[in-house]
């Protein structure tokens, strides 16, 4: 059986360190090479400073797929990479209660050099978005959502 096509275009968040990959993504710019527009790059420091529920928000209201990149030994905070890999794993915890697919949240090691895996990994969570749709056609995502909030709040 086919896969279902979608409407749209996936809607991608990056955060991306800029000790690593937000200069890998700057490096695929001056190539001149492409990735799709509707990828949405977030600089930050560390990914550790996002709380799991931070994720949760943005499936919310309406982001598709994040994408967490950067290399963990470039983390300027001591341990950062141990505790985003802790909050990555509570954050599937909190997606999996939620009926949401885990694959739509993925931790990735991107540094600097890093142009085309960095463009692959883009490329991999356009393939999961075709395969499994917008996160508001989880059926039980959204009613668990819908609970949980009383109500939608976008």
């Amino acid at each position: 059986m086919d896969a279902p096509a979608f409407e749209r275009q996936p809607r991608i968040l990056i955060l991306g360190t800029l000790s690593g990959c937000y200069k890998g993504a700057d490096g695929v710019g001056q190539m001149h090479a492409e990735y799709p527009s509707n990828t949405y790059i977030l600089p930050v420091v560390c990914p550790s400073m996002f709380p799991e529920d931070f994720y949760l928000r943005a499936f919310d209201r309406g982001i598709d797929a994040i994408l967490v990149m950067f290399s963990g030994s470039d983390c300027p905070f001591k341990g950062g990479a141990e505790r985003t890999a802790g909050i990555i794993n509570k954050a599937y915890k909190k997606m999996q209660e939620r009926g949401i697919d885990i694959r739509r949240l993925r931790l990735a090691a991107i540094c600097t050099v890093c142009t085309t895996p960095f463009q692959k990994e883009i490329k991999r969570m356009e393939e999961i978005f075709h395969e499994i749709g917008p996160v508001q056609s989880e059926p039980t995502a959204t009613s668990a959502v819908a609970s949980s909030t009383g109500g939608y709040q976008r």
